[in-house]
């Protein structure tokens, strides 16, 4: 069953009565620039036709009721947030949290989804933005899709307590179909970028998963910020490469190198895509790919073997691992006719290599969140 009948069906068995409103906020796969979002960079995402759907109804008072797919329901009051309850919960109090509680109201919602949870395709700003949906539309609030999107980023960063970047939920806020979203992590300046003809998106899920609060994500963070102070900028996003040679250390030069580097790939591909060119976009990720595993040292034996296992079949113009790495997904750019028979090989060279069964989705570049009203068929 899909998402959004799943939801819905939830909030009938949870509520005993159907919702009002039905919302979605979608995953992501970025094409290019990981670890560059939170160093003020260039980051290059779409969003997936793979969603978390929000079934929901206003309720009078200040109480919020929630129930998520293969938990006890739980619910709060919007005048005593606190970090209690499963973790999923706590995406939707620090949601409360970081919007502003003193100005929202109370609603029932079931939450539903296929976006694969701890796979780098970003499940945690799809479950942030369709809550904020839910709040916005029961406490009358405007909906405005760049101030949710950095709403969001604050409840996981101060809340959650995964130091993000804000790609993610501007990804699932503002994507626009049929299109990539290149994207100024300094200014949120969104531009979007056609996908070219021919070729399809596929990501490869590696079976493999991490948690990031626990994972050595946030530790990257500090180090970038500490060079970056170290060699009086803002952000390592105004290092010039020809900066580099100045670093000292060996691996804090590495890091500075993938972010520099990086962003110039992410610009490039923009380029790419809008001239139409995937055999340059294809020649990036693979560029892309052998940084994060080398300079950024992000990867994994999974990812790596899923990214080679990808190169090696035919019809495949590029892939790299995606998302900020430890395991999950890997993403490849295929020659849409070469599609069918992409996939299953892939997926058998991968099976040889890693001795495990991977999955492959592949997916159009779909619409950011949306919202609409629920009427019973």
């Amino acid at each position: 069953m899909l998402g959004d009948l799943r939801s819905v069906r939830l909030f009938a068995e949870t509520f005993g009565e159907a919702p009002d409103h039905l919302g979605r906020a979608p995953g992501r796969v970025n094409l290019m620039g990981d670890h560059t979002d939170y160093n003020d960079g260039f980051v290059l995402p779409m969003a997936l036709d793979r969603s978390t759907w929000i079934a929901f109804k206003p309720r009078r008072g200040r109480r919020v009721r929630v129930a998520s797919e293969g938990y006890p329901a739980a619910e709060f009051d919007l005048d005593d947030l606190d970090r209690s309850g499963p973790s999923w919960l706590r995406y939707v109090t620090g949601m409360a949290w970081s919007i502003g509680a003193d100005d929202l109201a109370g609603w029932d919602g079931a939450l539903a989804t296929d976006v694969p949870i701890g796979a780098a395709l970003s499940s945690s700003a799809a479950l942030e933005i369709a809550v904020a949906l839910a709040f916005a539309q029961a406490s009358e609030i405007e909906w405005v899709p760049e101030r949710m999107a950095m709403a969001a980023q604050r409840a996981e960063a101060e809340w959650v307590g995964m130091e993000c970047g804000i790609m993610d939920q501007l990804a699932a806020a503002c994507s626009v179909a049929d299109h990539a979203l290149f994207i100024d992590c300094r200014t949120l300046e969104a531009s979007p970028i056609p996908m070219p003809t021919g070729v399809s998106t596929v990501v490869l899920d590696t079976g493999t998963r991490r948690e990031l609060v626990d994972s050595a994500y946030n530790e990257r963070r500090a180090t970038c910020s500490r060079v970056a102070a170290d060699r009086n900028v803002p952000a390592l996003r105004d290092l010039e490469e020809s900066d580099l040679a100045a670093i000292e250390d060996d691996s804090d030069r590495k890091r500075a190198r993938h972010v520099v580097t990086e962003n110039a790939r992410a610009t490039a591909a923009a380029a790419a895509m809008t001239e139409g060119d995937p055999q340059a976009l294809g020649a990036l990720m693979v560029e892309s790919h052998a940084s994060l595993r080398d300079d950024f040292e992000v990867s994994s034996p999974a990812l790596d073997a899923m990214v080679d296992s990808a190169l090696t079949t035919p019809g495949c113009r590029g892939a790299r691992m995606t998302g900020a790495g430890f395991a999950g997904c890997a993403v490849a750019l295929v020659d849409t006719e070469a599609l069918a028979d992409f996939i299953p090989a892939a997926l058998d060279r991968y099976e040889d290599v890693a001795g495990r069964r991977g999955a492959a989705y592949p997916s159009r570049p779909g619409d950011g969140a949306s919202l609409q009203p629920w009427r019973q068929l």
